[in-house]
């Protein structure tokens, strides 16, 4: 007899590694549209994650889901290189026009991580050099060798001994900046201080192949850097002949409201990875470089039995398409600013909520101890369930947990961000009235 899904769903252990299986807040889902999931429950969920940052243009979108039916009709597999296809030359056409200057020549894979770790072996096979620097925080993938770069947390590197030719320094501090002081300036200076000791006392630049850096740190909690110091990081890399890599993958796609976080900022980098957004949930992710280095890079240094998917590149043509025919570049500008407007409103009436940070429709809300300022992770995961029980879901964020992410696909409206900010600040007042009772009962 077969077994429902509401029997797997309680089993699950029975099927999935926790590792898979256990993440927040694990919600059952039989369909999903536009900016919806439709829960097994009968409910129905405004969905402001976009499956962490993937569905910018909105689930199941009926362009995306066309190409992938016609993609089917033709072609399931490639491999690319044994055998070759239009989609995926027409792919790497396209993105030539969209990608900042001089990132033109493109290697597909599956996953952002994937494409991360081809970012430092094109970087180290290139230069000749053992090193890579990244920055403390960053979120670069679970693989190993992209956990020798990866510092968002530090269980994600227990037991796994990443390799050890990897330096981090500080990520932009934005929040430390003393009082009085410009901020733009705080940190492009204690950039350089940070540098300077590395170099002086851990590695010499000469053995340093790239420094790799999120534009706007993700998992970490959603920080934003002053232009200022990424156009900095640009400059210590070409002084010292180190590759700059941008990991794209979280950014990318109309996320802070251009094409990619590289032209936000403008800042132009050597490397770049992108994924995520790019195909609309297929699986796909590019390293993406000119093609002066790209032709250094021989055939046989690196692979892939499926990357870049016929039916994934059909599916990346159709998102670049409705990305330009809906404006979802200017709607993620405009609908970012004026969820901050709302959001700041909220603030000023809730004092659990500490900074509030976005750029374009990448955001993030801080969840704080209104006694003592300190990050407030538990009351953050509280919130996270009162907003999912009132229908809205976000995702988490910071190195303590404190942060939410609001991450809505690109082609939200201005209702449905009322609508899930009105069910948020619901959820604050929820929150604060518990705790009143368990202050109250203590």
């Amino acid at each position: 007899m077969a077994t429902s899904f509401e029997q797997r769903y309680h089993n699950m252990s029975d099927y999935l590694a926790p590792s898979m299986a256990k993440d927040h807040p694990n919600l059952p889902v039989v369909k999903e549209e536009g900016c919806y999931y439709y829960g097994a429950d009968g409910k129905t969920y405004l969905d402001f994650t976009s499956g962490i940052a993937v569905a910018n243009t909105g689930h199941r979108h009926p362009k995306v889901v066309q190409a992938i039916k016609e993609g089917a009709d033709s072609l399931m597999h490639g491999p690319s290189g044994v055998i070759m296809y239009d989609s995926i030359l027409q792919l790497a056409e396209r993105l030539q026009g969209i990608m900042p200057k001089n990132l033109d020549c493109f290697f597909f894979a599956n996953s952002g991580t994937e494409a991360i770790e081809g970012a430092m072996k094109l970087a180290k096979y290139v230069t000749k050099r053992p090193y890579v620097i990244s920055f403390t925080g960053c979120f670069h993938g679970r693989s190993l060798g992209a956990l020798g770069v990866s510092t968002s947390k530090s269980k994600y590197r227990k037991f796994l001994q990443p390799n050890g030719l990897t330096y981090q320094i500080p990520y932009a501090d934005v929040a430390g900046c003393p009082e009085g002081q410009n901020v733009e300036d705080y940190c492009v200076s204690e950039l350089e201080k940070d540098f300077e000791k590395l170099f002086d006392h851990q590695v010499t630049p000469e053995e340093v192949a790239c420094v790799i850096v999120e534009p706007v740190l993700g998992e970490g909690g959603y920080i934003i850097p002053p232009k200022e110091w990424l156009q900095k990081v640009r400059e210590i890399c070409d002084r010292h002949g180190m590759l700059l890599i941008f990991d794209e993958v979280q950014t990318g796609f109309g996320r802070t409201g251009d094409w990619f976080a590289a032209q936000t900022f403008d800042v132009t980098p050597d490397i770049m990875a992108i994924a995520k957004g790019i195909a609309s949930g297929l699986p796909l992710s590019a390293t993406v470089a000119s093609k002066e280095l790209m032709s250094q890079w021989p055939m046989g240094t690196h692979g892939t039995t499926f990357g870049g998917n016929p039916i994934a590149c059909s599916a990346a043509l159709a998102t670049l398409d409705v990305i330009e025919e809906e404006g979802l570049l200017e709607n993620s500008r405009a609908m970012g600013a004026y969820a901050l407007e709302k959001l700041a409103l909220i603030k000023e009436k809730h004092h659990v909520i500490g900074d509030i940070r976005g750029v374009g429709l990448m955001i993030g809300i801080e969840i704080i101890d209104p006694d003592t300022g300190a990050p407030d992770g538990n009351g953050m995961m509280r919130i996270l369930d009162l907003s999912l029980e009132k229908g809205v879901l976000f995702y988490l964020c910071g190195k303590h947990q404190e942060v939410i992410r609001m991450i809505p696909p690109l082609i939200i409206t201005k209702e449905q961000l009322d609508e899930g900010l009105r069910i948020f600040e619901e959820a604050v007042i929820s929150f604060e009235q518990e705790k009143q009772v368990v202050t109250v009962g203590s």
